[in-house]
């Protein structure tokens, strides 16, 4: 029984990355996806599962086996150059990224009548004390606890009651649709799927969880069953959405758009529940996302970090994770300010600068001057290099279009 206590310990990290992804902007890309395309995107969701695994697991087993974080190899094999680019990504992704966490808890509860200006400091106030006042393990614990709110989207998917056999054959079957707004909304499920922020939370968290390489094979566990609930998860908001705005041409724009929606279409009891775990994906991100920022600007300047370190201790990872927390509420709390674009923009700002960071996860994994014997097998390998060609791909085409939509040389949409 200890040891079935100690191996659940060891989990956690891969966990809490793979359903932070699931945040607001991923859950107002995912109903986008479901309400523009219905069910045509769900092999998409399947191919990407499979990335996202293998990624996941490159990231907890570097952390595992190096005990350093991603920034920290960064510098140490690719130069203060290649560093520099990796954290202006993130900085950018990241920015706009955290801002939408809030906007997702201001909409989520404004569904209920409680005014953002109320919503959005308490949200604020309560992630901070949490990660400032408190451990990792506490931490840790919390943000698990949080991801029990997701499963709130499978029920609603039932509720709905959707077709069934066509979501299977649409599962299976692979099918494009050759016009630009398929290509960008492509690029942003990619975006929030893969998240570069996901990989970077995961590899400092199990570095400073101190996870011993002996017990790595429950890590990859972790990592593998995070991949497959976030994205389980992701299918049901995507089934969610298709079954019942898809087939009324009904477009949406947020999370919060989905959930009124839905109410005249599904009942109220669905659009509460889809309410709430936008809710909860929002405030899990919003503290996931700022801490996986401080650990690798931290890491990138060779400073001390940690959920564990005080403020006198670390203060730069503490001041980082604060900065991010005011600027998100802050900006949020703004008058008038139109937040709807932040959600899917942070998403394909996310699917363009993701490249960047999977190439350093990838050769880092390959290496064995860096992991020795833990480096990548042939098979891991293919799947992560083909995931960034396949990103780098879909970039590119995404610059493309906008590039030729500001020209006019293209129309919009």
């Amino acid at each position: 029984m200890q040891r079935w206590l100690f191996y659940l310990g060891v989990m956690g990290p891969g966990l809490i990355a793979a359903i932070a992804g699931n945040d607001a902007g991923g859950v107002a890309t995912y109903s986008v996806v479901g309400a523009s395309y219905g069910y045509q995107l769900l092999w998409a969701l399947v191919v990407m599962t499979v990335s996202l695994a293998v990624v996941q697991e490159m990231s907890t087993r570097l952390g595992a086996v190096t005990g350093q974080g991603l920034a920290d190899l960064i510098r140490e094999r690719f130069g203060l150059r290649w560093t520099a680019l990796s954290m202006l990504s993130l900085l950018i992704a990241n920015g706009a990224t955290t801002v939408s966490e809030f906007a997702g808890v201001a909409a989520a509860l404004e569904l209920v009548g409680i005014s953002k200006y109320i919503s959005v400091p308490l949200a604020a106030i309560t992630i901070w004390v949490l990660v400032v006042w408190g451990s990792y393990h506490q931490v840790e614990k919390v943000f698990l606890a949080m991801g029990l709110v997701f499963l709130a989207y499978p029920i609603t998917a039932v509720l709905v009651g959707p077709d069934w056999s066509g979501i299977g054959r649409q599962t299976v079957t692979p099918t494009l649709v050759l016009e630009p707004a398929f290509i960008v909304v492509l690029v942003a499920m990619t975006g929030t799927t893969i998240t570069p922020y996901m990989q970077i939370y995961a590899q400092s968290a199990t570095a400073e969880k101190g996870v011993d390489p002996e017990y790595y094979g429950w890590e990859r566990a972790d990592a593998y069953i995070g991949a497959l609930f976030s994205n389980t998860i992701a299918f049901f908001i995507i089934v969610t959405t298709a079954a019942t705005l898809f087939p009324r041409g009904i477009q949406v724009e947020t999370a919060a758009d989905a959930a009124v929606a839905l109410v005249p279409l599904a009942g109220s009891a669905a659009g509460l529940i889809f309410a709430i775990g936008l809710l909860g994906a929002s405030l899990l991100a919003a503290g996931v996302l700022p801490l996986a920022t401080a650990y690798a600007v931290s890491e990138a300047l060779g400073l001390e970090r940690g959920v564990s370190r005080t403020f006198q201790e670390a203060p730069a990872f503490m001041g980082i994770f604060t900065g991010l927390i005011v600027l998100g509420a802050g900006i949020t709390l703004v008058p008038g300010l139109p937040l709807i674009p932040l959600l899917i923009l942070a998403q394909i700002i996310d699917g363009f600068l993701l490249p960047v960071v999977l190439v350093s996860i990838v050769w880092l994994a390959g290496s064995r001057d860096v992991l020795g014997s833990y480096a990548n097998g042939w098979l891991y390998g293919a799947v992560g290099w083909l995931t960034v060609a396949a990103v780098s791909v879909l970039s590119l085409g995404m610059v493309i279009i906008l590039l030729l939509q500001a020209t006019g040389a293209l129309p919009d949409g």
